[in-house]
């Protein structure tokens, strides 16, 4: 039902609105949205709970995919005049087997909240890779110059239906699902999920799969 919204919502874009009509289809789509957000958020998470999510191990491009998840954010770094950086460190590999599409959730999911949190500055999404033994990992870092956090607000982050505080979902909404579902699918990926955070200068966090 909401991809039939968004469709006639798209239509009605393309059609000879007034101004005030076309401000009101602009909220329709963008209501639209958010919940459909919602609702994706919220079968993930049942997915996760009831043992039902399934993670890939299949050829991947590692370029690709961050070029994928740059471009989805360039125009809101434009709009909010922030430095955006996406970087893959040399002799980083590529080419590599892994879940593309749960692992670009994992990255969209923390490069939204850093967008959401971060109103001057820059966010920078690094990838290398770290040697543990005669193991390598590959680690991913998202860092921004946002709000930050304290240790308390750390300590409840990945609680499903939680945010930051109370005024953090009065200002900037959300469901507080996806930084649980991320972690969740960092776990069933048997990675880790890191994070930094030290209020007004900013937070990162760290992925290793």
């Amino acid at each position: 039902p909401m991809s039939g919204v968004l469709g006639m919502s798209e239509l009605l874009a393309d059609m000879a609105l007034t101004p005030e009509q076309k401000k009101c289809n602009d909220i329709i789509y963008s209501s639209g949205q958010t919940l459909l957000t919602v609702i994706n958020d919220i079968l993930d998470y049942s997915k996760i709970e009831a043992g039902k999510m399934d993670i890939e191990q299949i050829d991947m491009d590692l370029d690709n995919l961050l070029l994928e998840c740059a471009a989805i954010f360039s125009m809101t770094a434009e709009q909010k005049r922030l430095e955006f950086l996406a970087s893959i460190e040399p002799h980083t590999p590529v080419f590599i087997q892994s879940d593309p599409t749960r692992l670009k959730q994992i990255l969209l999911n923390l490069l939204s909240n850093a967008f959401k949190f971060t109103h001057r500055g820059r966010i920078t999404l690094r990838v290398h890779t770290k040697t543990e033994g005669e193991q390598s990992h590959l680690h991913f870092e998202i860092s921004d110059t946002g709000i930050g956090m304290t240790e308390e607000q750390i300590s409840r982050l990945f609680e499903a239906f939680n945010q930051a505080d109370i005024s953090t979902t009065r200002q900037f909404g959300g469901t507080g699902l996806g930084l649980s579902i991320s972690k969740r699918l960092v776990d069933l990926m048997n990675g880790t999920m890191t994070v930094n955070s030290r209020i007004g200068e900013g937070t990162t966090f760290a992925v290793a799969i």
